[in-house]
């Protein structure tokens, strides 16, 4: 019975050593089952909060490349309408009112530009190509979506402008000018959504952290304690064996 207390002793001491290196409480499925099981499911979710956090800022600075390329049009857009309000001048000939359209056509080159060029990790984010930008936000995979809606001369409905024209208005550059502004909008408030998001996963993924490691983590006091709890018994069992061989040699030198 004293060997297999020694052996017991041994085992518990090992024990120890392995969970005081690794500083966990679990280290494998016999140590606590049930533990093990909640902790990796625990740990999914904070790795999918986590990748979630990360997902939403890529996809709120795609948003903000796209809504400062909105606000470059924006500029331009407010540069035509002043270009077209003065081309209706009257005493403009027809030679003054070319060189207004002239300049105005630099502008929309510039609009077209940036609607075909504005890109973010190589995907084109104005032209049309990319009706919804989608993303993962959540350790089970729910989505959020941005539109990223076609702002090209055609769709803002201003590729033919020209102020050269008897029967031009101020019409169609007010119609591209809220076009756009409602598209700025729809980024912000998809921006503000998603940031929302990610400072919530991030703030989660931190307590999903802490309690996983109330979970899994050793108690260095207790746990130091222990070992030196069976360091003794140890001792003590193998000074009662090395007594009882000593004692069964006593009693075999009587014979």
């Amino acid at each position: 019975m004293m060997n297999v207390g020694a052996v017991s002793s041994q085992r518990s001491l090992f024990w120890d050593y392995t969970h005081l290196s690794s500083g966990k409480r679990i280290n494998t499925a016999k140590d606590d089952a049930a533990g093990l099981a909640i902790a990796m499911k625990m740990q999914r979710e904070e790795t999918g909060l986590r990748a979630g956090a990360e997902n939403a800022g890529m996809a709120i600075g795609a948003a903000n490349v796209a809504e400062g390329a909105l606000g470059e049009m924006s500029d331009y857009l407010q540069r035509i309408h002043d270009l077209a309000l003065r081309s209706m001048n009257g005493i403009n000939s027809a030679e003054d009112k070319q060189v207004y359209q002239d300049e105005i056509d630099q502008l929309k080159q510039g609009i077209e530009s940036l609607a075909k060029n504005t890109t973010f990790n190589e995907q084109t984010l104005l032209d049309g190509s990319m009706a919804d930008l989608s993303t993962a936000v959540s350790p089970s995979g729910g989505h959020m979506s941005i539109q990223m809606k076609n702002s090209t001369l055609a769709a803002l409905g201003i590729e033919d402008l020209d102020v050269t024209s008897k029967d031009f208005n101020l019409d169609s550059i007010k119609k591209a000018m809220g076009m756009v502004m409602e598209r700025r909008s729809s980024l912000g408030a998809s921006t503000n959504a998603l940031e929302h998001v990610r400072n919530f996963n991030n703030a989660a993924s931190i307590e999903q952290l802490s309690s996983r490691s109330r979970l899994e983590d050793l108690d260095f006091p207790k746990a130091i304690s222990k070992k030196k709890q069976d360091e003794v018994m140890g001792q003590y069992r193998m000074h009662m064996i090395r007594r009882q061989m000593e004692q069964k040699k006593s009693v075999m030198g009587l014979f």
